[in-house]
Formats: structure tokens, C-alpha cells, sequence
């Protein structure tokens, strides 16, 4: 199940994304907004970090106007490791090296196409361990207050 959240900067994206996951047949779950009225990020951002966070869904699709905002929002989750996507290399790596759970997208400044493509790239794309796995290591320890640089 995919969490699917967005401000009204970012609704048209969401929208895009929903209905090709209709198109698809892939589950998804709205935690909001659902019109282009204006609303504060944080709220669905939260929403959608919690959901992934806590195992309701098992990644996230986030968007605001740049996907900045949305995605540092969803960062302060604890286990969250959302990221801001541009292109498709980034919508790859992200999830291949990063081991990214919430994709951020702004819907001021990505097509509709592109935001559908970035999404089926990140959900597509398989996490790679090895050297990774020591870095993601190294974010959890930064995340909980327990890396040193000793």
C-alpha cells in the first residue's frame, strides 16, 4: 500500500498518480488534501510519515509546490527518509542507494508525466545493500542521537 499526501500546491501531481495507479491496479492510501484550497504541508506531510513510519503503508508519495517544504516536514518522522525527486536518475538512486520511503515531488515545478514516471521508477527500483547499508547505518545513529565521528 502506498500513502499518497499532498498540498494544494502539489494536488494536481496526486492526482496525475492516482489515476495511474487506478490504471494500474496498484493500492494506494489519500491522507489529503483533496482540492487546490490552501492548506499547511505539514499536516499531510506528517500524516503520510507516520502512516510509512509505522508499517500502515510501505512507502510514500508526497507533494507540495517545490517538494521541498513536504519533504523536510516528513524527514523529522523518525524512520523517514524522504526525498526530493527531479528527474529520473534521482528517482532511481534515491531508492536504490538511499533506501528513500517517501518520494517528494513539487507540482510547481514537474510536469504531470514526469511525476508519474519519477513514481513508478522509485516504486520499481530495488534497494541495493553492501556499502549502503553502512551509510543508512550511519543516518540512523545521526537520527537517534547516537553517532560520533570517533
Amino acid at each position: 500500500m502506498i500513502a499518497l499526501g499532498c498540498d494544494h500546491g502539489g494536488y494536481n501531481l496526486i492526482c496525475a498518480i492516482k489515476k495511474f495507479f487506478d490504471a494500474k491496479g496498484i493500492n494506494y492510501k489519500e491522507f489529503g488534501t483533496f482540492n487546490e484550497d490552501s492548506v499547511d504541508y505539514p499536516v499531510y506531510a506528517y500524516k503520510v510519515a507516520k502512516a510509512v513510519a509505522e508499517g500502515e503503508c510501505e512507502t510514500g508519495i508526497l507533494c507540495c509546490g517545490t517538494g521541498i517544504g513536504i519533504s523536510i516536514a516528513a524527514n523529522k518522522v523518525k524512520g523517514i527518509r524522504a526525498a526530493v525527486v527531479n528527474n529520473e536518475f534521482g528517482a532511481e538512486m534515491t531508492r536504490r542507494h538511499n533506501h528513500a520511503n517517501i518520494l517528494c515531488m513539487g507540482g510547481r515545478v514537474t510536469t504531470e508525466e514526469d511525476a508519474v514516471r519519477y513514481a513508478e521508477i522509485f516504486l520499481n527500483t530495488p534497494e541495493e545493500g553492501g556499502r549502503h547499508d553502512n551509510r543508512l547505518a550511519m543516518i540512523s545513529k545521526i537520527e537517534d542521537g547516537t553517532f560520533s565521528l570517533d
